[in-house]
């Protein structure tokens, strides 16, 4: 089982216009946004790099720079991959808080001119989970789309 790619400190676009949680461990906290505490580094000081996911396609960046201000593109992008997703859910699932998307966070990228839309499940926003409760811890679905809203393709992972 592959471990989601290492940019989940973006900025977070809550559903319901709640506050990011809090920073923990490696990241601080600067105004209102979160950036990632130096990790390893090379001899010469710089990060180390690894070879590109190339999948369906699309080129994956593994570290991501967060949108403080969504355009109208990058909502679009949002909205598809959001619809993307809850339209993969068995339609038994319909009438359940858990696969709707008041339990859906979700967070906007943009690399190389397209829009990486990551989104993770919130269970606490459905009223019966504690906070940080999540029976798959590393459940995530990761979208690339089109500054036109056209889903491209789904991150190639299967929790």
């Amino acid at each position: 089982m592959m471990n989601p790619p290492h940019y989940l400190l973006l900025l977070t676009l809550l559903m319901d216009g709640g506050t990011p949680p809090p920073p923990s461990g490696g990241a601080k906290a600067d105004a209102g946004f979160m950036s990632p505490s130096p990790s390893a580094t090379k001899p010469d000081g710089g990060t180390p790099s690894r070879a590109p996911i190339l999948a369906e396609g699309i080129e994956w960046p593994d570290d991501l720079r967060p949108l403080a201000t969504l355009d109208g593109p990058a909502l679009m992008a949002a909205h598809a991959a959001l619809q993307k997703l809850l339209a993969s859910f068995p339609k038994e699932y319909a009438s359940d808080c858990s696969y709707s998307a008041k339990a859906m966070e979700v967070v906007v990228a943009q690399h190389g001119g397209l829009y990486f839309v990551e989104i993770n499940r919130r269970l606490e926003k459905c009223g019966w989970a504690v906070p940080g409760f999540n029976p798959s811890p590393h459940w995530f679905e990761l979208y690339a789309v089109s500054p036109e809203g056209k889903v491209l393709a789904r991150y190639p992972y299967h929790p």
